[in-house]
């Protein structure tokens, strides 16, 4: 099988007759992989003058229903992945892992998108900011796509993952990828690519994939475009010097080498439940992907009076890993990704034998189930313990890809600490402790040099994600040695696609361009009173001008006796004017929102669905028995839920006094039905 580039639509092959990619298990041919002869600049340019303007045309709401027919059309295609997948290497666990979790990843931002962006093509950056004195002259920060093409370079080890989570973001942005897997294992990239082309769920141009080589292609880079890169720091930095990058400021996101530590507290001693998580922890990452993750504990930080007992613990868990070829069910490790990969494992165990001594990992013993050692990349898990690591170097700074981790003691807590800071920057460091003072000390002590800390103790074991499974809610990324940059982390990795632009200028004119009326702005009379409107016809700016109501001691009193709210400052008038905010009784707050409502209300039925929240209460001033109050109620913006038969509308709430002061102000949030839904309904 030749592996083909997807690039202008079309699939094609390179013109010459490529590199021949091997399985990781027995050697045997899959596939060849060439990209020659593919024009990288027409790539780009289809990516920018096809797929960016058809995905634009979608809102984010719209992007990532797509996301999630797309994880759907693949949960049904997983079993040719998986099958596939035992060539790379992995076991049924491990292509879990990539397969499921890259779907998974889609399914999650697919569910943030609806959830934390509005159904338009604008995202806002915070509230608006008022720089004149008559709030005439107003600023606002957006986001918008950027309008190239965002070039996804990834790592051999998650070639489903790797991809999926990158993509994501990209497509809910609105901005097309240009996906270039690691050669060694992209036959399994290339076919994912296939299932989710045949779907026809994302508009021509999305994506577009090189098998092979990248070429001429970052010549051809410009400011619009956005590169992702996971692999070496080595080829990062080469990347990152690219003249290109440097002229036009490409984004450069590198995600590289990450030494990550696990640091076991000096409370946590053999016999404690802390001491055997921290265990099956470190055997767990040691083993999973035969230890070919970028997330994988490489140091393992323990307290100088434990290290024997923690090898003797390590090894004898380590007895129990069966490896062999993965696609045997009782196999527990597969093989690296290749022989060539192997052999630079046993290289940098090698470098880190000067400093460290192997403990745990005789290769020359190792057995295999339904396996050729000379035929598969098999590596044993070995263990390595360096007597002084805070006089060492290697075992801070090489890292053996594989099943590979050193044990580096420490006296005491900032030695702990130092270790962990030794790495240069990683993506991940966990702890293992269940005294809280100790962890906040490590975090504040190294937080800095980590982009992932998870702390794990009795309480949160059963539900830990683990240390090595970066999730798309959280960034993922770290400092220094890491590459600086991030990915995923919810909407954060959504915005990597994205501009920031300060706007600035009238408040209708900023209104109109965000889709979010701001103070200042046209407010118009809706002719009825705008809940009788549904969600097509209610308009940004519609706003209702309340009656009055003035506030009693009674209605204090009232309240008081009805909530059993009896805060000295509604009751007690000596009290309440010691206050220095109070000259005396003041209503409650919740009495000022309960009659504000009372005042903007319609009752009868209608489009309003339910009001499903507040959002940015604050009360600006105290309300005295005595005062009047109204209120204005205009909308502000409107969000449609796809295919739900109703959309969600912010109302901007501002109650006011006698003297037309502000006294509370606040968002509040309805349902309001679509045209269709209240025709059905009413």
């Amino acid at each position: 099988m030749k592996l083909q580039n997807f690039a202008l639509n079309n699939w094609v092959s390179g013109n010459d007759s490529g590199k021949q990619l091997l399985s990781a298990v027995d050697s045997s041919a899959i596939a060849t992989i060439s990209s020659s002869g593919i024009d990288f600049a027409d790539m780009l340019s289809y990516a920018r003058t096809v797929g960016g303007p058809n995905l634009r045309k979608f809102t984010f709401h719209q992007r990532a229903l797509m996301l999630k027919e797309l994880a759907k059309h693949l949960g049904d295609r997983k079993k040719a992945l998986y099958e596939l997948s035992t060539k790379t290497g992995a076991t049924r666990a491990d292509s879990r892992v990539d397969i499921d979790g890259g779907i998974s990843t889609l399914f999650v931002f697919s569910s943030k998108g609806r959830r934390e962006m509005p159904n338009g093509h604008v995202y806002l950056d915070g509230p608006p900011e008022i720089l004149s004195r008559n709030g005439t002259f107003v600023g606002q920060h957006i986001y918008t796509p950027i309008q190239g093409a965002a070039v996804h370079i990834n790592a051999f080890n998650f070639p489903c993952w790797g991809m999926l989570e990158k993509l994501a973001p990209a497509i809910l942005a609105g901005v097309p990828a240009i996906i270039k897997p690691a050669s060694s294992t992209a036959y399994l990239t290339e076919l994912m690519v296939r299932h989710m082309l045949e779907s026809d769920i994302l508009p021509q141009g999305s994506v577009q994939l090189i098998c092979g080589g990248v070429g001429d292609l970052f010549d051809h880079l410009t400011c619009q475009d956005a590169v992702a890169f996971t692999g070496s720091k080595a080829t990062a930095e080469f990347l990152q010097q690219h003249p290109r990058v440097v002229s036009d400021a490409v984004r450069f996101t590198a995600e590289t080498d990450s030494l990550n530590a696990s640091i076991l507290g000096p409370d946590a001693v053999p016999g404690t439940a802390e001491f055997d998580l921290f265990v099956t922890e470190v055997t767990r990452e040691m083993t999973t992907k035969a230890g070919q993750k970028c997330t994988a504990i490489r140091r393992v930080i323990a307290p100088s009076a434990v290290a024997a007992d923690l090898v003797r613990a390590l090894s004898t868990s380590l007895d129990a890993i069966r490896i062999g070829n993965p696609a045997n069910k009782d196999v527990d490790m597969g093989a690296l990704a290749s022989i060539g990969q192997r052999n630079e494992v046993r290289e940098r165990v090698a470098e880190l034998s000067a400093e460290a001594e192997i403990v745990y990992g005789d290769q020359s013993r190792m057995t295999l189930l339904d396996a050729d050692p000379d035929k598969g990349a098999f590596f044993a898990p070995t263990l390595m313990h360096c007597d002084k690591p805070l006089d060492s170097t290697a075992v801070h700074s090489v890292e053996a890809f594989g099943p590979v981790s050193t044990v580096l003691p420490y006296d005491t807590l900032d030695e702990a600490i130092e270790l962990s800071r030794l790495g240069g920057g990683s993506l991940v460091q966990s702890v293992f402790t269940d005294d809280n003072d100790i962890a906040r000390e490590i975090v504040l002590g190294s937080a800095a040099w980590h982009g992932r800390m998870l702390i794990v103790n009795r309480h949160c074991a059963d539900e830990s994600t683990g240390h090595g499974s970066p999730l798309p809610h959280m960034v993922h990324g770290g400092p220094g040695r890491a590459g600086g940059g991030e990915e995923l982390g919810g909407i954060r990795a959504v915005l990597h696609y994205m501009q920031r632009t300060a706007l600035q200028g009238s408040p209708e004119t900023l209104a109109r361009i965000s889709d979010c009326w701001i103070k200042g702005a046209d407010q118009k009379d809706p002719g009825v009173h705008p809940f009788r409107k549904t969600f097509e016809q209610l308009e940004i700016g519609d706003t209702l001008n309340t009656d009055s109501r003035k506030i009693t001691l009674d209605d204090i009193n009232h309240f008081a006796e009805f909530t059993g709210d009896n805060f000295y400052a509604h009751m007690d008038e000596e009290a309440a004017a010691k206050n220095p905010f109070f000259e005396g009784r003041v209503a409650h707050g919740y009495l000022i929102v309960s009659f504000a409502a009372g005042l903007f209300v319609d009752p009868d039925f209608g489009p309003v669905l339910a009001n499903y929240g507040v959002d940015n209460l604050r009360f600006a001033q105290p309300v005295n028995f005595g005062d009047t109050l109204k209120v204005r109620l205009t909308c502000k913006q409107k969000t449609l839920r796809e295919d739900s038969g109703y959309g969600e509308v912010r109302w901007d709430t501002e109650v006011t006094n006698q003297d037309d002061e502000i006294v509370a102000s606040y968002d509040v949030l309805t349902m309001v039905a679509t045209d269709e839904h209240w025709c059905a309904v009413k």
